[in-house]
């Protein structure tokens, strides 16, 4: 067992000597310091922290940060993830995927990491496009996008990364963009849940798909479109002069207005992280009639894959000793004679 002891660090103790080579101006710069800079605030130490990374532009993470790291293979980062973890579950393991690595190739293994509930970090780089292979369309890109492999658009529905965890089993789901402040604070929740801590981060791919989502997602000038939640507080947004309603006899969330600060008479509900079903709703609010809810909008720990797998061997271990012959000699046997020149 490792000692996890909370270190003292800075953001250049989490620097490696590795040529950052991402596009410039690409959201992968403001992700990456915003990891450097979140990593000291938990007292995490390098000698404990294992990053775990696919195939894809999110994917070179691992070179970036001054850790344990493994870049794998497309999609499979969460299978690797789980064997670290059941290796030595005290290791702190980031999982680090995109859109196209996570939810095409490997939609299969991030499922079953959520559903399992691994007790890792899982940061999803969402930029709505395959950037590493030259701007093809991705699971989660837009009907009518344009690229090399949609030259008339994408006439695919997109998939909703949150709605995928959620739907999943992932019991911790939340939001974030590249260059906002309240980045480090999602990571930090994420990583005070014991569990599958799911992230979707929305990433400006500044060659491919630039400015996709400039409307809420902007360094400036897109705060009103910016729902950021926290846990018992009333959801409002647009400078505390709008908020979210929750009317009971559609059984839906609306936007209301909000006058004089008083949300209370307006009707403005309360955030419940523990809340599932307000959680989907949430997810599935379309931007534009409504904000964008960012934040966490589901936490509800439960019980981690790798301490139910401890727990059964431990039991299953107790009081007996290994015997290899004896395990082969159990149950019915035989004995195999003659030569192999005997007829059979």
């Amino acid at each position: 067992m490792n000692d996890m002891t909370p270190i003292e660090t800075t953001l250049k103790d989490w620097e490696t000597d590795q040529e950052v080579r991402w596009c410039p101006g690409c959201g992968d710069y403001a992700i990456l310091k915003a990891v450097q800079r979140t990593l000291p605030q938990l007292g995490a130490d390098p000698k404990n922290t294992v990053f775990v990374s696919g195939i894809g532009c999110s994917s070179r993470f691992p070179y970036y940060i001054e850790s344990y790291g493994f870049h794998t293979i497309h999609g499979r980062a969460p299978a690797f993830a789980t064997g670290i973890k059941l290796a030595n579950p005290e290791l702190d393991v980031w999982l680090v995927t995109g859109d196209g690595d996570g939810l095409s190739i490997g939609g299969n293994h991030l499922m079953h990491v959520l559903r399992r509930n691994l007790n890792v970090q899982i940061m999803l780089f969402n930029n709505e496009i395959y950037g590493l292979t030259k701007g093809q369309y991705s699971p989660t890109s837009r009907i009518g996008t344009k690229t090399p492999s949609t030259p008339i658009g994408s006439v695919d529905r997109p998939a909703q990364p949150c709605a995928f965890a959620l739907g999943s089993g992932a019991r911790f789901v939340a939001r974030g963009f590249d260059v906002s402040k309240n980045l480090p604070e999602v990571l930090k929740a994420a990583h005070a849940h014991q569990g599958a801590a799911f992230i979707e981060i929305f990433q400006n791919c500044i060659v491919y798909n630039k400015d996709v989502f400039h409307d809420f997602a902007a360094p400036k000038g897109a705060e009103d479109q910016q729902l950021w939640l926290a846990d018992g507080e009333p959801m409002l947004f647009a400078g505390g002069t709008k908020g979210l309603k929750f009317d009971r006899d559609e059984c839906c969330l609306k936007v209301v207005d909000v006058v004089d600060g008083d949300w209370e008479a307006a009707g403005v509900a309360c955030h419940d992280v523990t809340n599932r079903a307000l959680a989907h709703m949430l997810v599935e609010l379309p931007f534009g009639e409504f904000p964008m809810a960012l934040g966490v909008l589901y936490d509800d720990p439960r019980p981690t894959f790798e301490s139910a797998v401890v727990a059964e061997k431990e039991q299953a271990t107790t009081g007996k000793k290994a015997d290899l012959a004896e395990l082969f000699a159990r149950g019915q046997t035989w004995t195999v004679g003659g030569t192999a020149q005997d007829p059979i």
